[in-house]
């Protein structure tokens, strides 16, 4: 067992976990030391238990459970918290066992959604991700139904609506839906448009609190919400970037990951992911100075693998180098880079980078085209790749975003 210090009092929490031995454990536990903190609670204890599976009444044995019971006693603990998805039947068993209020790993990150959803369609999402979460936890009457107390795994579009019966709940769900695939639709119609104008989009992906949404800021001037905090950026951020060859592309922000992500909850963001899925050039933002950085790279990178993404150019962006020793021991590679987003050191690699990953070889040109040549400009005009057109006493002025196939036309009338 490992104590923890705090003197602000609001919600104290006891993490529980047991070690079967399918993944790291204790690496897990850590990072819902940092979920429970991003939600608002103190986390005061955490206690790890070793067994082949899962008690099918409680989680953990009875003996623990006994052990569990007298430390909330001894140290006035408001919360348990099980770094596993629990049964209904197992909630209901540990509180009555414990009197205490016990919460699971998918309810914790549910209710920091919920906190942190700003746009309309991340609420829905949230909602909707609640909803479907708690439907089969709705039987019975056990702590996990008293929404009067609030606080932790409490919040969120869906408490109002829990103690309704199921069928009303039903509707609810299909209503999400339904707006959700408007949004998608619309959201649907924006991508065509963006291919349609030639819009190259760079997403930015990478496990929580790795600085995506800093970068985002230094590139862009976006504005995001940028806290040391997990899920900080729950909705997605769109803005435009101009790379030093005057070629314009969109930065897509998205929402971070964490391990062991409850699949209905990738399911319920989908939408927001599939911006990564359908950008041109992906950005992997790894936060270089944590010491679980290859595993937070292989979450990542399996998502990615999941929603297709092989086909892409993956940039692996290790941020914060400017926390670590040696920048220089991190795996080197063509699609990689060494940057530090807060100050912007290495920023210029990271858009080098880029520009030798866009889809297309495109050139930025001045061109000066003479009158008796105009059609020229209706060529370009043609292909998209007109930005400006000035009518000057010696020609046509012309600024222009040039692809390969065209470079023989636009050397001729270079300024």
């Amino acid at each position: 067992m490992e104590l923890y210090e705090n003197k602000e009092i609001v919600q104290r929490a006891l993490l529980v976990g047991i070690d079967t031995g399918e993944y790291d454990a204790e690496g897990s536990m850590a990072e819902l030391y940092e979920l429970c903190e991003s939600a608002g609670a103190i986390p005061v204890a955490s206690m790890m238990q070793k067994r082949e599976k899962p008690d099918g009444a409680t989680c953990v044995g009875s003996g623990r459970i006994e052990e569990i019971k007298q430390f909330c006693t001894d140290n006035e603990i408001d919360l348990l918290i099980f770094d596993t998805e629990l049964t209904p039947t197992q909630i209901r068993n540990i509180e009555n066992e414990t009197d205490v209020r016990t919460i699971d790993r998918t309810m914790l990150i549910l209710d920091i959604f919920a906190i942190r959803a700003r746009t309309n369609e991340g609420k829905l999402q949230v909602e909707l991700a609640q909803l479907r979460y708690l439907m089969p936890r709705l039987s019975g009457k056990g702590r996990e139904m008293s929404r009067l107390g609030g606080g932790v795994g409490t919040r969120g579009p869906g408490e109002t609506k829990l103690e309704t019966d199921k069928r009303h709940i039903r509707r609810r769900i299909e209503y999400l839906k339904d707006d959700l695939r408007h949004m998608t639709d619309r959201r649907e119609q924006l991508r065509s448009r963006r291919k349609k104008d030639g819009i190259i989009t760079v997403a930015i992906v990478g496990y929580t609190n790795a600085g995506k949404s800093t970068l985002m800021n230094t590139l862009t001037q976006a504005g995001v919400l940028s806290e040391n905090k997990l899920f900080a950026t729950l909705d997605p951020t769109s803005r435009a970037l101009l790379l030093p060859s005057g070629i314009s592309v969109m930065m897509i922000d998205t929402v971070g990951l964490v391990r062991r992500l409850p699949h209905h909850l990738v399911e319920a963001f989908k939408s927001t992911l599939e911006e990564a899925a359908l950008a041109d050039i992906i950005l992997n933002v790894c936060d270089a100075s944590n010491s679980e950085y290859k595993l937070h790279l292989d979450v990542t990178n399996s998502l990615l693998h999941d929603l297709g993404c092989e086909d892409r150019p993956i940039i692996t962006v290790f941020n914060k180098c400017d926390l670590i020793g040696n920048p220089l021991d991190l795996p080197g590679g063509r699609d990689s880079v060494r940057i530090c987003a807060k100050n912007g050191a290495g920023i210029d690699s990271l858009l080098r980078a880029i520009e030798e990953n866009l889809p297309v070889r495109l050139r930025s040109y001045t061109l000066m085209i003479p009158f008796n040549k105009a059609g020229v400009c209706a060529t370009l005009r043609q292909a998209g790749a007109l930005k400006t057109e000035e009518y000057t006493a010696d020609g046509i002025r012309v600024e222009a975003i040039v692809g390969e196939e065209l470079w023989h036309i636009a050397e001729q009338y270079k300024c």
